[in-house]
């Protein structure tokens, strides 16, 4: 799919983006603290449980927040509702857990906006009648503070019609996940956007999807634990298999070859070394089957064409309503996954990305993901070795395999990614606003935020050159000492 703006419509549409936003034109403009972008991701919850004026009261006097990233459509607890069950509730909200969490579309559904997708009925039923928009757009208008549309690909297995649009497994078995290449899929999202840029003053939108293709997914390179069998890697439906053979792919091979990388790694995961070692007898699959790879792109395209689809729906509907992506932190630890995060191939239906740089959980993550890979075809290395390696593919360096889950990736991490994402933009007239996080969980005796180690991650955002920064993951888990952090560093700046 090409996206059906020339170059210098897109920059003429960016600029207006910017603008929309009150952010400078470009990158070579000095900018100050007041014009910078600080944005919050917070759920529909926090203004249930604390109110709305009191909650835009704390995080304009805590953390000198202009911008709201309102979770607007989710399944997921990552983005929406109160804290994770288990974990230590914060100092502010309910102190209780919401068990009954469902999830949704927190705003109103319009009907004819999804007249061509079996997705329906999506409308959340956590907080009765309630519309967030509705609710928070006239408060923060009140206080000049922007409200952008925040909604992420996650989905329940229960909903009406789900199982036409989940993506299919190596066996054929339905996996949880939906299809990128399904046009269900694409065609509920872009009524969805389509739904939220005509229906409310809002003043922008992001999308996330944290989810990678089925080379990567059966290698296990990720934080995620467990990481995903190598038996239910995705997709193979029948979406999936047309758009394969029209770009000339056997499936036939792509699925024998998966077959014997789902071997190799079972076989692995058992410590039987293959005789010429796991990063040898991996390489001797991919050359053999090389439609591994190609598979793997089916998944990374499929979602670049969903990135140009909401884009261009947006920009029909409201044409200088900034649009922008959430790219997972696996960016950080996965070269493969990097590889495929191509910011200047982005910045042709980007007017912003938020670039997940999540210091403090980084360093649980990091691990966790050499524990993944270190178990496949990295199995040859120690830890510390793969680590290494990491850090010079990766172009960071921080602490020990040991030391990284008790103290947290450091400061300069978030400064040299924060370059790197911004050079991977320069010509381009797309916004790089890093995601800071502000007490994410950890295990109980891993690094855990403090006011000063959020300081420095601003701190560090700004000092790379960035135009504004977005905490995250959600107000409801932030202690407020530690939101408290930013706003010092923010208030630090000069003016």
């Amino acid at each position: 799919m090409r996206l059906d703006v020339n170059r210098r419509e897109f920059l003429k549409i960016a600029t207006g983006a910017g603008a929309a936003l009150g952010l400078p034109a470009s990158e070579d403009t000095a900018v100050s603290s007041s014009s910078k972008m600080i944005g919050i991701q917070v759920g529909a919850i926090s203004f249930v449980d604390e109110g709305t004026e009191k909650v835009l009261d704390v995080l304009q006097e805590r953390a000198c927040v202009n911008t709201l990233f309102l979770a607007v459509f989710t399944y997921g607890r990552g983005i929406a509702g109160r804290q994770i069950p288990g974990q230590p509730l914060p100092d502010h909200g309910k102190q209780e857990y919401d068990l009954n969490f469902h999830g949704g579309n927190f705003a109103t559904p319009h009907p004819q906006y999804y007249k061509n997708t079996a997705i329906q009925d999506t409308r959340a039923p956590d907080h009765g009648d309630l519309d967030i928009l509705a609710e928070v757009l006239p408060a923060a208008a009140k206080r000049g503070m922007k409200v952008i549309c925040w909604l992420e690909d996650v989905f329940r297995n229960d909903l009406p019609n789900i199982s036409k649009v989940q993506e299919r497994d190596l066996y054929g078995r339905n996996a949880e996940t939906l299809c990128v290449n399904n046009p269900d899929y694409r065609n509920f999202f872009t009524g969805l956007v389509e739904d939220y840029a005509r229906s409310y003053d809002i003043d922008g939108i992001m999308w996330g999807s944290e989810r990678q293709g089925a080379l990567s997914d059966s290698l296990g390179a990720t934080h995620d634990t467990p990481p995903i069998d190598p038996g239910n890697v995705t997709c193979f439906c029948e979406f999936c298999q047309a758009k394969a053979r029209q770009r000339g792919i056997s499936v036939e091979r792509a699925r024998r070859g998966f077959l014997e990388l789902e071997t190799f790694v079972r076989s692995a995961h058992g410590g039987k070394r293959p005789v010429d070692g796991y990063y040898v007898q991996f390489w001797r699959l991919l050359l053999r089957y090389p439609e591994l790879v190609a598979w793997e792109m089916l998944f990374t395209d499929g979602l670049r064409e969903t990135y140009a689809a909401i884009y261009k729906t947006v920009k029909a509907a409201k044409p200088v309503l900034p649009v922008g992506w959430h790219i997972w932190h696996n960016n950080s630890f996965n070269p493969i996954y990097r590889a495929e995060q191509d910011l200047h191939e982005f910045s042709n239906y980007s007017d912003f990305i938020k670039v997940v740089m999540y210091n403090n959980c980084g360093g649980e993550r990091m691990a966790l993901y050499a524990d993944n890979i270190g178990s496949t075809f990295y199995g040859d290395l120690s830890k510390q070795g793969l680590l290494d390696l990491n850090y010079a593919l990766m172009g960071f360096k921080d602490g020990s395999y040991d030391q990284i889950p008790h103290t947290g990736l450091s400061a300069d991490y978030v400064y040299r990614e924060t370059k790197r994402a911004l050079d991977g933009v320069a010509g381009a007239k797309t916004l790089i606003w890093p995601g800071i996080d502000i007490d994410i969980p950890t295990e109980p005796n891993h690094s855990k935020s403090t006011p000063q180690s959020v300081k420095e991650a601003v701190l560090a955002v700004f000092r790379a050159g960035a135009p504004g920064v977005l905490l995250s993951r959600k107000y409801s888990e932030m202690r407020l000492a530690n939101l408290s952090g930013a706003g010092d560093a923010i208030r630090g700046l000069k003016s």
